[in-house]
């Protein structure tokens, strides 16, 4: 049977701010960002299998990315915990704000990164990850290759 790959698509807001950037994202704003991700595997073959013909379960998928990504960003703040941010951050978390603190500029290309290592260790052993896209704004995205980090 032939590797497959599928891919299942997410939604969610979150505000950031990038400390010591010489631009406008030097302030906190956020974004409505589109994460898609691929995983690539054999369908079951099985056909007692109720999940036969799958590579995995949509469901499954959806699970592991809510649990993981959407869950926690979703309509959180996220800084990076070693900038004169973290006084903001305190200040929002003490006001009931949900903070995310990473150790990371929370940039695409490091939450990218980011979600790809909470997403691989949730996998089935038989399920890889084969990408991820995660989009900021309608033109902007950052994507992450399996292939690129071997």
């Amino acid at each position: 049977m032939s590797n497959i790959r599928i891919t299942k698509e997410f939604s969610f807001e979150t505000g950031h701010a990038l400390y010591g950037y010489d631009g406008k994202c030097k302030n906190v704003h956020g974004h409505s960002y589109k994460l898609s991700v691929t995983v690539i595997g054999v369908p079951i073959s099985d056909k007692t299998n109720v999940k036969y013909g799958m590579v995995i379960d949509f469901s499954d998928l959806k699970k592991i990315v809510t649990e993981e990504i959407v869950d926690h960003f979703d309509h959180a703040t996220v800084f990076n915990q070693t900038t004169p941010h973290i006084e903001l951050a305190n200040e929002l978390k003490n006001r009931g704000h949900h903070v995310i603190l990473v150790d990371y500029q929370p940039t695409s290309e490091n939450m990218v990164t980011d979600f790809a290592n909470k997403i691989q260790k949730r996998l089935p052993d038989a399920i890889r990850l084969h990408s991820l896209k995660l989009q900021e704004t309608d033109s902007s995205y950052a994507e992450w290759y399996a292939s690129d980090n071997a």
